[in-house]
């Protein structure tokens, strides 16, 4: 391999367009190849990047490019079949969330990262948020048990709500964005899931009759701790309370505050991760059960922006390959929060809670 890793960008989408910038800036990566059946859109790219080479075929960039690495940014069915691919051909393979639709493909993607030992790193991007992280280590001071309760509905139209529904095609918003949350929860408890419930609902007749976009699941940790996560896609959906992070434990509660709500609203792509403030509460009191303590704010408004972001998770991957990192458990853990997902979509399918 050469001093820099030669990449290729399978999907130009919006998540495909962030790396591929990632990877055009970073210095230990060399960009050679985008990959996208819409050439409307790869021709946009690659002139914004300075003319990077164009595919509309994965098995012809393969042939031609050889890269040593792929970032696969398509729709989640594809995921198995092109990430195997680019491991059998030699290639270190960023893939984005979640790994697959069903664990029979993730594992087998997994396996495979291991067969030809090839790094394969899953884009959970809360993983590489600063501000998350200290969420994260703030409420694993809150003592046990946790109760955590988090959603991000989307409000959206136009070409959000035609790639909403083109993820609806293969899997429920509780599958494609739970995976991020239910991993902080196992983050933030480092505890067994025992049980999953949940609900959801079909409000659109533009999607199928055996698919939901509106959904909330329960998780119920084997040390006591609670978890819910809801999620709502599509032009019906409410701004009110669009987005809400807060966990509360024995100690007190901390919650993330002024997520760019308002003005941009839950169509716009930096409000899902933007943290801005965390506010940090106290529950110790004197004889007379007054507070001790005031409340804390915490300022993250210096934390990166969505594309920050997204080089953050680049530079994790090219750490991984050059420093050969193992990711035994990052895999795995991206594998449990997909299955305890899969778990709640039988559960809104059947109605019933799904022992874990």
């Amino acid at each position: 391999m050469s001093d820099k890793v030669n990449v290729i960008v399978v999907g130009c989408g919006n998540m495909g367009s962030s790396h591929a910038r990632a990877y055009h800036k970073l210095e230990g990566f060399n960009l050679i190849g985008l990959v996208d059946k819409n050439a409307e859109i790869r021709d946009r790219l690659s002139e914004e990047l300075g003319g990077i080479d164009q595919f509309d075929d994965f098995d012809t960039a393969l042939t031609v490019k050889k890269p040593d690495a792929v970032a696969i940014c398509t729709y989640p069915g594809t995921h198995a079949e092109l990430t195997i691919k680019a491991l059998e051909n030699g290639a270190h393979v960023f893939c984005e969330k979640p790994l697959a639709p069903n664990i029979k493909d993730a594992t087998a993607m997994v396996e495979a990262a291991n067969k030809y030992a090839k790094k394969l790193v899953i884009g959970y991007i809360l993983r590489v948020h600063p501000s998350w992280k200290k969420f994260i280590e703030i409420a694993r001071s809150l003592g046990k048990p946790l109760v955590m309760r988090m959603n991000l509905n989307q409000q959206s139209s136009g070409k959000t709500w035609h790639t909403h529904m083109r993820i609806l095609d293969s899997m429920s918003p509780i599958v494609d964005c739970g995976v991020h949350y239910v991993d902080v929860m196992c983050q933030m408890t480092r505890s067994k899931p025992v049980s999953v419930s949940a609900i959801g609902a079909r409000l659109t007749e533009q999607i199928d009759e055996d698919m939901y976009n509106y959904g909330q699941l329960q998780v119920r940790f084997e040390d006591g701790s609670v978890g819910w996560y809801e999620v709502g896609w599509g032009p019906m959906m409410s701004e009110v309370a669009f987005f809400v992070k807060d966990v509360i434990g024995p100690k007190g509660c901390v919650n993330i505050m002024d997520a760019e709500q308002g003005e941009k609203g839950s169509d716009d792509i930096d409000s899902h991760t933007k943290t801005n403030r965390l506010k940090m509460h106290y529950s110790a009191r004197d004889k007379n059960d007054e507070f001790l303590k005031s409340d804390e704010i915490i300022n993250t408004e210096d934390e990166p922006d969505h594309q920050g972001l997204c080089d953050l998770e680049q530079e994790f991957f090219l750490k991984s390959i050059n420093e050969h990192i193992d990711l035994k458990d990052h895999l795995e853990d991206a594998v449990n929060s997909l299955k305890i997902v899969l778990a709640c979509d039988e559960a809104v399918r059947t109605g019933k809670t799904v022992e874990l």
